[in-house]
């Protein structure tokens, strides 16, 4: 599940919804079970380029490796963090990750 996934090119494991949890500050209980649906709602939440940032920085990559992907310097990349989480943090984007949310 999720082998060919952003996620995956820098985490072994699906541990993105752990990651969530931290970040987002929602309880694991409540949000969606599927992983495969809760990591769709993550990719329509974020851009391309976020979504490689959080998983780059999830599997704690040395920042000068993510900079020079990004082609980033460090305030650049400061900036892109406060963004992503900021976003994360956002009730429009948790309310997206909650089970009670999915239109079925």
């Amino acid at each position: 599940m999720l082998e060919n996934s952003v996620w995956r090119q820098y985490n072994s494991e699906n541990s993105f919804r752990e990651m969530l949890v931290k970040f987002c500050k929602l309880d694991a209980i409540n949000m969606i079970e599927d992983d495969k649906l809760l990591y769709g709602v993550l990719k329509s939440k974020l851009t391309k380029k976020e979504l490689r940032l959080f998983a780059m920085d999830s599997a704690d990559l040395d920042n000068n490796e993510i900079k020079s992907l990004f082609n980033y310097n460090d305030e650049e990349l400061e900036k892109a963090k406060f963004k992503l989480y900021k976003k994360l943090k956002q009730d429009k984007v948790r309310l997206g990750f909650k089970a009670a949310c999915i239109e079925e």
